[in-house]
């Protein structure tokens, strides 16, 4: 905590304490394994949906938690990140804004595609096919070796203690 922040007593920014987790996320969304054997596309959108699919069982294991305000913290490191992806590909001030709506919007349509698809008698397959695929064409071992990473993830994470999740412990 710098002097200033101590004379006029300011707080340190909460969601500095989930970077670790966020970065975890980033660093398990970029595993090979995804664009190999499971043929995610190895493009710009293809890695935003690859980290926007971990981080939304990320954040349905913090919901599940009940841990909303780290929620919160988690996707506005999240927000920041793809603001800052953006602008250094060259996306102009203007036109930003528009582009992390449009990554809000197709986040909290993950959220709820997977959350429902992850419930008994869903439809996981369906719901990775549509958002992380995004309707193209794909083997079915693909889809297949995708689904079963992705459910034994969220099955670790309902494992996983809340306190080590916030603190960037992901499960295998």
């Amino acid at each position: 905590m710098s002097l200033l922040d101590r004379l006029f007593h300011r707080q340190p920014d909460p969601r500095t304490t989930m970077q670790p987790l966020y970065q975890a996320i980033v660093h398990r969304g970029r595993a090979v394994h995804w664009y190999v054997e499971g043929a995610v596309p190895d493009t710009l959108d293809g890695r935003f949906d690859m980290i926007a699919a971990i981080l939304s069982l990320v954040l349905l294991r913090l919901e599940q938690a009940d841990l909303r305000h780290e929620s919160v913290w988690l996707t506005e490191l999240f927000v920041d990140d793809m603001e800052a992806q953006l602008r250094q590909i060259g996306i102009g001030d203007v036109i930003v804004g528009k582009h992390i709506g449009r990554m809000m919007s197709a986040l909290g349509g993950r959220l709820s595609a997977y959350r429902d698809g992850l419930t008994p008698g869903g439809d996981f397959n369906a719901a990775l096919r549509r958002n992380l695929y995004r309707g193209e064409p794909v083997a079915n071992e693909a889809v297949a070796d995708v689904e079963a990473r992705l459910r034994s993830f969220a099955a670790g994470l309902e494992g996983l203690d809340p306190a080590r999740l916030l603190a960037g412990e992901l499960p295998a």
